[in-house]
């Protein structure tokens, strides 16, 4: 995943955050019901004294100063960051001196695509969630994803997430289209863009799996041989069709902007982005559902500041400061409390980023999580992540 979209506050997406920064982000509150979890022998019980200090590997304004100041003066732990652009700089940076973290980095904001490549490869260690109070108001899907827990262990605590939506112009396309079907149709040939990306290979599972059953397909992220082939060929059919593959989801929202393209898969914060402008673009989430983004703050295997590591995760899951967070970077908190804080920021903006979707809504998106061999069903013959990296330079090169 490229999120380097963060460097961007700009457009008029983030004019609705006219106050944000003036609005003050409260302490560590949380619900004071137990979890459904039970913390192991060899997890810590309590948060020690914090160690001054927590340095994180994450997405640009996942500490924002407008929210992580308060923290710092809190708790005495000083953030020192180190912004990512993608997924797979994140992973390099954890396993760099020697993996885990190499002792340097405390907490790493993964996505999907990156989370499981970091379990798998030892990087992050199990955390306790009894220890991080908002998690029991947690959505339910984000309270043990499989791309963040393993085997009942908690590998971090889910964050912030967004669907990915099906955009258009509605002026050039009428009338408009209602599902994915139309980013492979060829009468919109030279008007779709995509992201670049090869988790992108899901989305094309996906629709595969509600219009050739006969494939079998379960899990987008989990593709045989032959459903993986399937999966290609069709990826390869339409990149006849696409006018651009976006690196970043603001190069996409330009090209909507400037009348490049008219139809494409694309984030909320961008629909908004663009309406702000005043450009006629309507998002849609077909019916069948839509795949989506999630991300967790992990811990690293050798974090040098625990303490610290708990705080802030105690912290940024509060609903007050995962309503700002939200409002800053423009995505969705995994805390449904954060609903009325973000609208006291900006009217209506929990509607507008799907917060206040019914439980039912959650269970059409499938959320992105790193393609490995392991299929679930006791065999080993998935294709992994190194697979889907090549085949999407076939596509796309």
């Amino acid at each position: 995943m490229s999120r380097t979209r963060k460097r961007y506050l700009g457009w008029a997406a983030i004019a609705v955050l006219t106050g944000v920064l003036a609005f003050a982000a409260s302490g560590c509150g949380g619900s004071s019901k137990k979890s459904a979890s039970k913390p192991k022998s060899n997890l810590p019980t309590s948060i020690g004294k914090g160690e001054g200090a927590l340095n994180l590997i994450e997405w640009p304004y996942y500490s924002d100063p407008s929210f992580a100041k308060k923290f710092e003066q809190q708790s005495g732990c000083k953030i020192h960051r180190k912004d990512a652009g993608s997924s797979s700089q994140m992973v390099a940076l954890m396993r760099a001196g020697g993996g885990g973290g190499g002792g340097q980095w405390d907490l790493v904001s993964a996505s999907g695509d990156a989370s499981l490549r970091l379990i798998k490869g030892g990087d992050v260690k199990e955390v306790n969630v009894d220890l991080v109070p908002s998690w029991n108001d947690f959505i339910p899907i984000f309270k043990s994803p499989a791309h963040n827990t393993q085997d009942g262990k908690h590998y971090g605590v889910s964050l912030q997430w967004g669907p990915n939506v099906l955009l258009y112009n509605t002026t050039k396309i009428k009338p408009g289209p209602t599902q994915w079907g139309a980013l492979y149709d060829t009468k919109y040939s030279g008007q779709i863009t995509i992201p670049n990306n090869p988790i992108q290979i899901a989305d094309a599972a996906f629709y595969l799996m509600h219009t050739e059953p006969d494939l079998g397909i379960k899990d987008p992220y989990e593709l045989n041989k032959k459903q993986f082939d399937a999966t290609i060929a069709l990826l390869k059919k339409q990149r006849k069709l696409v006018k651009l593959y976006w690196n970043y989801d603001t190069d996409g929202r330009a090209a909507f902007a400037n009348g490049d393209v008219s139809l494409g898969a694309i984030w909320p914060v961008d629909t908004l982005a663009l309406q702000a402008k005043k450009v006629p673009v309507k998002e849609v989430i077909p019916s069948a559902g839509a795949t989506g983004w999630a991300d967790t703050w992990m811990l690293a295997k050798k974090a040098p500041h625990p303490n610290c590591a708990y705080e802030w995760m105690k912290y940024v899951t509060t609903p007050q400061v995962e309503a700002k967070q939200a409002l800053v970077f423009g995505e969705t908190p995994v805390n449904p409390k954060a609903c009325p804080f973000m609208n006291k920021i900006a009217a209506g903006s929990c509607a507008k980023y799907h917060l206040n979707e019914p439980l039912s809504y959650y269970d059409t998106i499938k959320f992105w999580k790193t393609p490995i061999a392991d299929c679930g069903n006791g065999k080993n013959d998935c294709m992994d992540y190194n697979a889907w990296q090549k085949a999407w330079t076939q596509v796309t090169g």
